[in-house]
C-alpha cells in the first residue's frame, strides 16, 4: 500500500473540477484504447520511432502524471530528484515488469496526482520546477501545468489511436468513422 504525504483537501475549484474532467476522460481513452491487446501487442514497436505502447504508458506514468503534480505542483522530495533523470529511460518498459504492473503503476500515479491536484488551487505556482531541463520557459501555475497535461495526454492517446488501428484495425469510436 503506497502511502502519500497529507494535504489540504478542500472542495475542488469549478476551473480545476472542469479541466481535470478532461484530464479524465483523456486518461481513460488511453487505457480503453489499449483493451484487448495481446502482451507482444502492447510491448510491439509498430512505428519507426520504437517506441510500444507499453512503453507510452509508462512514459505518461513517470513524465506525466508524477513529473507534473507530484514533482512539479508538490515539489515532493522522492519525485523532484528524479526531475533531471534521463528521459529516455521512461520511454523503456524493464522486460521484467509485466503488463499488469505497468498499468497497476500508471493507475497509482493518477491517484497520486488527483490527491495533488486536489489540494491545489488554480493560482498556485509550481513548488519545484527543473530548470535543468527548461531554463528559459516555465509554467506559471497550476491552472497552466493542467492544460499542458490534458493537451499532453490528448496527443498521447491519439498516438495510441493511430498505432491500435494499425495494429489490428480498432478504433475508439468503433468501426469506420468515414462509412456511410
Amino acid at each position: 500500500m503506497l502511502s502519500y504525504p497529507p494535504c489540504r483537501v478542500r472542495p475542488m475549484n469549478a476551473e480545476l473540477e472542469s479541466l481535470k474532467g478532461a484530464l479524465d476522460h483523456q486518461r481513460k481513452h488511453v487505457v480503453g484504447i489499449l483493451e484487448g491487446l495481446s502482451e507482444e501487442e502492447l510491448r510491439r514497436p509498430v512505428l519507426p520511432s520504437g517506441w510500444s505502447c507499453l512503453a507510452l504508458v509508462r512514459h505518461l506514468t513517470l513524465d506525466v502524471e508524477r513529473f507534473w503534480f507530484p514533482g512539479v505542483i508538490a515539489g515532493e522530495p522522492d519525485v523532484v530528484g528524479q526531475l533531471t533523470a534521463g528521459a529516455e529511460a521512461h520511454w523503456y518498459t524493464p522486460e521484467k515488469m509485466s503488463v499488469e504492473e505497468v498499468f497497476a503503476d500508471y493507475r497509482s500515479a493518477i491517484a497520486r496526482a488527483d490527491i495533488v491536484l486536489a489540494g491545489s488551487t488554480p493560482e498556485q505556482e509550481p513548488a519545484a520546477w527543473p530548470v535543468e531541463i527548461w531554463p528559459t520557459w516555465r509554467l506559471p501555475d497550476v491552472r497552466h501545468i493542467l492544460i499542458h497535461v490534458v493537451t499532453e495526454v490528448a496527443c498521447h492517446s491519439g498516438h495510441l489511436d493511430a498505432v491500435r488501428e494499425l495494429i489490428d484495425g480498432t478504433t475508439w469510436l468503433g468501426g469506420n468513422p468515414y462509412a456511410g
